[in-house]
């Protein structure tokens, strides 16, 4: 287990193999959660976080549910349209 010292301005390292595992660079913003027998730091994510209602609910369709296969066939399509402009 790795330790660390507070600095006398509070500042606190967060030993390297730690940073390496959660891939925290310079700048990551972390929230410091109080916990009752210390303290958790979290990445603070780059969104705020949503439910699946507020994030489907500005696609606004309201026709027949597609198919597996339909979804599939217009990817593909897509694909195509996309491949043969390219020439």
């Amino acid at each position: 287990m790795a330790t660390t010292i507070i600095s006398s301005k509070g500042q606190v390292i967060i030993p390297k193999p730690i940073r390496t595992a959660h891939n925290w660079k310079p700048g990551q913003k972390l929230l410091v959660v109080d916990a009752r027998d210390g303290i958790l730091l979290k990445p603070v994510s780059p969104f705020p976080e949503t439910t699946i209602e507020e994030v489907a609910g500005c696609l606004n369709y309201k026709g027949k549910a597609k198919t597996l296969a339909e979804m599939e066939a217009a990817i593909a399509k897509g694909v195509k349209e996309t491949f043969n402009d390219s020439d």
